[in-house]
């Protein structure tokens, strides 16, 4: 038994999941492999956040049985938000699947690994990547507390529990040490961060905590939420110098009857003042946003408000999805899934021809700018990375053999489009 596949589906916090799992991996010997079929050891890690992702995940699962029947030795694991605290119905559904494992729960595949391998796995998981990019993540808080109508995260990462200030940045200052020049401070939400320590240090003191290592040259952090959006937070990203200018904020929905439903705590109106508050204090700031459409109930004058609100507020960028109704939540047992599919579907597209035309016209105005790029590598045979405003930069000129992977570069802009731009170096 020598090499293993991880497969990801869903957020960053997933991504980070995956990533110490292959440290851990990588500690027993193990050794990454392009595909399951040449792999010993097989991950799965699950997003059921919206019924896509969970149908990608049952799509590859089954299609992964016939090579498990082939090979008996071959260990298949499925983590992530799939799995909740009884795997029962689970195990009935995929009898080929050897371990389930819930999101951070690493033990049950590291056990089972060890007695096949017949090694000694005491302490290895550890907190690092196996192999970190120059832009990585570190979760900083792990659940929610929110339960909001819609969403199974509470149920499946359970609720909020955060880490020391001083164990974070303990991780960053190795992380360096390893190459790392960004990194992204995760959680499902991030802005409630320490509530539950000792010390009541929030996510303010951790970002000038954070912001204090030696060697790191960038911070983000991701995702936030309206009514944990401090005064403190907003001052730390304005006045830290490696705190980058850019917000997560989902508002999900623009009318106060479908926010009230989704239980999100907070109105439009206090919305729109939260975000120009931001935006008095950070004046260069890039925005980006969450919406649901299609929720519960939602009528087409609620969807409106939901427009209304992206046209006036002119994010950087929307992320939007259409409601998919998940067993367990507060939403699926009081409330009706009566927003038909083609509705769905029509207001998604609405959304993102408005989107692309904000985007058009914010990142216009960029064009002949400089900035300064962090180069993360090579996509579609160019060098590329991001400001700090989170914009996506193609360098038109860096050839290959420059080696510019974890340099900050400054860059001209001289093209530019909705979800991406380009540009050459700065001489």
């Amino acid at each position: 038994m020598d090499g293993y596949y991880i497969w990801t589906v869903g957020c960053q916090m997933n991504k980070a999941d995956s990533e110490r799992l292959e440290s851990a991996l990588g500690q027993m010997g193990l050794e990454p492999r392009v595909s399951p079929k040449e792999a010993d050891v097989i991950v799965l890690n699950s997003c059921v956040v919206r019924q896509s992702a969970e149908d990608r995940v049952v799509g590859m699962m089954t299609s992964l049985k016939p090579l498990k029947q082939r090979r008996q030795g071959k260990v298949l694991a499925l983590m992530g938000c799939m799995v909740g605290p009884k795997t029962d119905e689970l195990e009935k559904r995929f009898p080929y699947v050897d371990v389930f494992m819930q999101p951070q729960q690493y033990q049950p595949l590291i056990d089972l690994l060890g007695e096949r391998m017949d090694i000694d796995t005491e302490g290895c998981v550890g907190p690092l990547v196996a192999r970190p990019d120059v832009a990585t993540y570190i979760p900083i808080i792990h659940g929610c507390d929110k339960f909001c109508t819609f969403c199974i995260i509470p149920y499946r990462r359970g609720r909020e529990v955060s880490r020391s200030v001083a164990e974070i940045v303990r991780e960053a200052e190795m992380l360096v040490k390893r190459g790392v020049k960004e990194v992204t401070l995760l959680g499902q939400n991030v802005d409630s961060y320490g509530h539950d320590l000792p010390d009541d240090h929030g996510l303010g003191d951790l970002l000038a905590a954070v912001n204090d290592v030696s060697g790191l040259e960038r911070v983000r952090f991701l995702t936030s939420h309206p009514n944990d959006m401090s005064d403190h937070i907003i001052d730390s990203v304005a006045e830290l110098d490696k705190v980058c200018e850019h917000i997560n904020l989902p508002f999900q929905a623009g009318d106060d009857k479908v926010l009230e439903d989704m239980r999100r705590g907070y109105t439009n109106d206090e919305y729109r003042r939260l975000i120009d508050k931001i935006r008095e204090r950070i004046p260069n700031v890039s925005l980006s946003t969450d919406v649901i459409v299609g929720f519960c109930g939602e009528t087409d004058a609620q969807f409106e408000e939901t427009l209304a609100l992206i046209e006036d507020v002119k994010f950087d960028k929307v992320h939007a999805a259409a409601y998919s109704n998940r067993p367990g939540t507060i939403a699926e047992r009081r409330l009706v899934d009566d927003v038909p599919q083609d509705e769905k579907k029509l207001r998604l597209k609405a959304i993102e021809i408005l989107q692309e035309r904000i985007a058009t016209e914010i990142n216009s105005e960029l064009m002949g700018r400089d900035f300064d790029v962090l180069v993360e590598g090579r996509k579609r045979g160019k060098w590329f990375g991001r400001n700090r405003n989170d914009k996506l930069v193609f360098i038109n000129d860096g050839e290959p053999e420059l080696d510019l992977a974890g340099k900050m570069i400054n860059v001209r802009i001289d093209k530019t489009a909705p979800w991406s731009l380009q540009g050459t170096i700065a001489r």
